[in-house]
């Protein structure tokens, strides 16, 4: 039986997540010696899809309908339904996006499927289909069996190695049954944020804190996130005074990232504050007070005024920039 991966795409176009996970499936499928499945969704064009074969996909399901163009938890669960039954798939396997966040836990629900979200690692098979999470807020791991017929899980970004494997894969047109009842809203407008790079797909992130003293100062950070080509993040006392947007609240009311590398600036950790960032590769924390939580999770920390040592760490950027 195969493995079903949705494939979400971005306005017709796919991107780091959607590859990541597809490495994942072709790992797991290795595993279980059976092969993937990608299901589609949307108005992505042929080329675009045919992406998705360069990581393992030997076939992929291209689900259209008009009133598909924007996401929609109700239809896309359906969707995802009738999909794995088509295939008789008993792992089903996401990115964990905002989107999949809606998706994910209803089509557990419709299928009767066991759900582990937020997954770093390969599963082991060899007693059950026992899967590897980070739990108590990042502070330990958790493994789980899940023992239901069908399996879904979801995967963090930024957590999976992306490896190309390319394969003839068999683009197939997937028209799946929708009535009036899987579509109970309607999408009057989808506002989407441009020109910046997405924090939750982000490899480096630039965050700061109330030790910024003040949204005027924020030109450093985002002068040394340019540099590094970065996202920019704020902790949520920024947010909440308005110093930056909520949009860039990390933390855990906010998004939860795990880039490759996580600057924070002023920020002093508190653990709802490292909830949100504890999957990050490497952190790096400057503050002046020794004492601050962020040290004891930190990988490397810089005690000093993040006045006198941020222009120091934007000049040092500049130089290495230079010469590459």
């Amino acid at each position: 039986m195969p493995v079903l991966v949705f494939a979400e795409n971005i306005e017709g176009k796919f991107h780091k997540p959607a590859f990541e996970v597809l490495t994942y499936a072709a790992d797991v499928a290795k595993m279980l010696n059976t092969t993937v499945t990608a299901l589609t969704i949307g108005d992505a064009a042929d080329d675009e899809i045919s992406k998705l074969s360069k990581y393992g996909v030997a076939h992929i399901l291209k689900a259209s309908d008009t009133r598909l163009k924007d996401f929609n938890s109700t239809a896309y669960t359906s969707i995802c339904k009738q999909a794995a039954e088509k295939i008789n798939a008993d792992v089903i396997i996401m990115s964990g996006s905002f989107n999949v966040k809606a998706l994910a836990p209803r089509l557990s629900a419709k299928m009767k499927a066991g759900l582990i979200t937020q997954v770093n690692d390969l599963p082991k098979t060899e007693n059950g289909f026992v899967v590897r999470k980070s739990v108590y807020s990042g502070k330990g791991f958790g493994e789980f069996n899940i023992k239901t017929a069908v399996k879904i899980i979801t995967i963090n970004i930024n957590a999976y190695h992306i490896t190309e494997n390319p394969v003839q894969a068999q683009i197939e047109a997937f028209t799946p049954q929708l009535s009036d009842s899987d579509f109970p809203v309607t999408v009057l407008e989808d506002i989407r944020q441009k020109g910046k790079i997405s924090l939750t797909e982000a490899e480096v992130v630039v965050s700061g804190g109330r030790g910024m003293k003040g949204p005027e100062n924020w030109g450093m950070i985002e002068e040394l996130a340019n540099i590094l080509g970065a996202a920019t993040a704020c902790s949520k006392p920024v947010a909440d005074v308005g110093w930056r947007p909520h949009s860039e609240h990390v933390g855990q009311t906010g998004l939860a990232i795990g880039p490759n590398l996580y600057i924070a600036i002023g920020i002093s950790g508190a653990i709802q504050h490292l909830a949100g960032v504890s999957s990050s590769k490497v952190i790096v924390v400057i503050n002046k007070d020794p004492e601050a939580p962020f040290f004891k999770a930190a990988d490397y920390g810089i005690v000093g005024d993040a006045f006198e040592a941020l222009p120091k760490l934007i000049e040092a950027a500049k130089r290495i920039k230079s010469v590459q």
